[in-house]
């Protein structure tokens, strides 16, 4: 690239970016004011869990109609991703100002969910469009915004002097807006634009029988047992740890917004390294790491908030510093007519087993008690260790990062 077209794609990956972090801020904007909601609604923990499964649920089935429709070709990529943004911002704003209960509450965040759907693959799509030898790098950058997005809410209720939860939701849901406005005036596609590919049918038993991309799936849904899990979680867990050492609820929610954006910068981090040193190797150490933490968090519950916040906040860092890296490494072992068949496949099914370990930690507290809830979550990353650490002795493995394994 010249250096005139380095600068406006350094300034395009910056807009994305922040468009994206606007936008994913209302994913866990009614998660962020379960305890609220749980004293208001009189919520049991299986529908503190579907407040944000229903989110789940729909980016999934957000994410595979787009694809298998093609949506994102029937219309400018920044038009979508703006127009989606700003129906997420509606669904989390009606919550707030219906109040209406548990049920209406979870269709709303369904059709949050669903619209969402129009933002993350959308923006991973115009990242694509402005990266090569570096997408490793942008797709980190863009899974960190992500992240930075879904940890707002909790900073949003942590700094706000409301004595109800709906103002979270109405910030949440103006951040959305904003992110969509910002999109469409601000962000377009690059020089490497190419027509999105759809999901076919035929295509989809690749996904399973060639080896290397079995890995690398394998990977990423050991990866995602863990992240959303702890994502969804953990805001609780620090809560109730906080008050068994009678300390103010809202330093439990700046715990949480710190614990989960400092995946942000392990995003970032993890996606300059990747490209430079090989993506198995980053994304076995993430998960060496993660699932680690997710053994030893539970003996802390309880005890000092400094070492509880400090454990965390290296696990909310290695949690997803890979996550961008299992769609990179797909990219790069696929042949162009699989692509979009393969990465759709990833992200349904990742996303679509992030339904069952949320819905466990409630299960596994009432039956042992915080100090064991997370453990389980090592199983995740140990599986996804050896599907990579499997996967990087392949031939294909030199693919990789341009034989960076």
């Amino acid at each position: 690239m010249t250096n005139p077209a380095l600068k406006n794609k350094r300034r395009m990956l910056v807009a994305v970016s922040l468009a994206e972090f606007l936008a994913m801020s209302v994913w866990f904007s009614a998660s962020a004011v379960v305890p609220a909601l749980t004293a208001d609604w009189h919520l049991t923990g299986s529908d503190q869990a579907w407040l944000t499964m229903s989110v789940q649920a729909g980016f999934v089935i957000g994410a595979f109609a787009s694809s298998l429709f093609n949506l994102a070709d029937y219309f400018p990529a920044h038009r979508f991703f703006a127009t989606t943004s700003i129906l997420a911002s509606l669904a989390t704003a009606l919550v707030a100002w219906l109040a209406p209960g548990l049920i209406l509450t979870l269709l709303l965040r369904f059709a949050t969910g669903l619209m969402l759907a129009g933002v993350y693959p959308v923006g991973m799509k115009i990242i694509a469009t402005w990266t090569k030898e570096d997408r490793g790098f942008g797709i980190g950058l863009l899974v960190g915004a992500l992240t930075l997005g879904s940890a707002a809410p909790h900073l949003i209720s942590a700094l706000s002097s409301f004595d109800t939860w709906q103002p979270v939701l109405y910030y949440s849901s103006a951040f959305a807006s904003l992110g969509g406005i910002f999109a469409l005036f601000f962000v377009r596609e690059g020089p490497f634009r190419a027509p999105f590919l759809k999901f076919n049918w035929k295509y989809a038993s690749e996904a399973f029988r060639k080896r290397d991309i079995a890995l690398a799936n394998l990977g990423y849904l050991g990866h995602m047992w863990e992240l959303y899990a702890m994502w969804a979680w953990v805001p609780i867990f620090l809560l109730s740890s906080f008050q068994a050492r009678s300390v103010h609820p809202a330093w439990a929610s700046v715990g949480s917004f710190v614990v989960i954006g400092a995946g942000g910068a392990g995003s970032v981090l993890a996606g300059y390294l990747a490209d430079r040193v090989g993506r198995t190797a980053i994304t076995i150490l993430s998960m060496v790491v993660s699932g680690s933490c997710a053994l030893l968090v539970g003996f802390l519950y309880g005890g000092n908030p400094v070492a509880l916040v400090l454990l965390c906040l290296l696990w909310g860092f290695a949690v997803v510093a890979d996550s961008a890296q299992f769609s990179a490494c797909i990219t790069e072992l696929c042949e162009p007519e699989y692509l979009g068949t393969a990465l759709t496949l990833q992200t349904s099914l990742g996303f679509l087993l992030t339904l069952i370990t949320i819905w466990l930690i409630p299960v596994i507290v009432d039956l042992v008690g915080w100090s064991w809830a997370f453990a389980f979550l090592s199983i995740g990353p140990a599986i996804g260790v050896w599907a990579m650490s499997a996967l990087r002795k392949m031939p294909s493995a030199e693919l990789l990062a341009g034989g960076r394994k």
